[in-house]
């Protein structure tokens, strides 16, 4: 006589949902979470910060007194626009350092002027140095022949002292006692120096030797 065991059940699977209430149930999900969103009470914060505005452009550049830009006169000199009534000079080139050690300013500086901005305000370490500047209007000192510069340049008279150093005077000046002399060229060497060169000047520059001879009838 065989016996068999039932359980008395049987196992079932649930049903699939119709399509129809799967889209609905995915309806009501997205619902629910849009009105999270919307919630009264509840702010999102943005943790990336504001994003920085682009700097403005500096009304003269960077660096204080630039090459292009101009200078006020009197005792106290700033940097103002070039087309400004208080415009007297510009700003031939600019180096760092000191006019002794630094490059030679160019030929046509009237004036050097020594730049030191520290502080708090100072915006760049290149604001530390000196400007080879030239006045916009004339005199210019530091042309050739005119007596006055920053510079010694071919076509500058000079006088000399028993201690060998020369003072630069006005190629037009007719007073005075002292010889004077003047820079007809710039060599590399003395040697270079024309055989009737009466006195050796020095210069800066490639060209560090004056030939000048004695100027007479002066």
């Amino acid at each position: 006589m065989d016996e068999r065991v039932s359980s008395g059940a049987r196992s079932r699977r649930p049903a699939p949902l119709p399509a129809r209430v799967v889209l609905a149930v995915a309806a009501a999900v997205v619902a629910l979470l849009l009105a999270a969103c919307e919630a009264p009470g509840r702010t999102v914060t943005d943790d990336r910060g504001p994003v920085p505005a682009p700097p403005g452009p500096s009304p003269y550049g960077v660096v204080f007194l630039g090459p292009g830009d101009c200078s006020s006169r009197g005792p106290v000199i700033r940097e103002v626009f070039c087309r400004s009534e208080k415009a007297a000079a510009t700003v031939l080139t600019r180096h760092l350092g000191t006019p002794s050690s630094g490059p030679p300013c160019p030929d046509a500086t009237d004036f050097v002027l020594h730049v030191s901005e520290t502080g708090t305000g100072a915006r760049s370490r290149l604001t530390t140095g000196y400007a080879c500047m030239r006045n916009l209007e004339p005199p210019h000192p530091g042309d050739p022949g005119q007596g006055g510069g920053p510079l010694t340049v071919v076509g500058d008279c000079v006088t000399a002292s028993r201690a060998g150093e020369v003072t630069e005077t006005a190629c037009a000046d007719a007073g005075g006692r002292a010889p004077r002399y003047r820079v007809e060229s710039a060599v590399r060497r003395r040697a270079q120096c024309p055989d009737d060169t009466d006195l050796f000047v020095s210069l800066r520059g490639e060209k560090p030797v004056g030939c000048a001879r004695r100027s007479t009838g002066w």
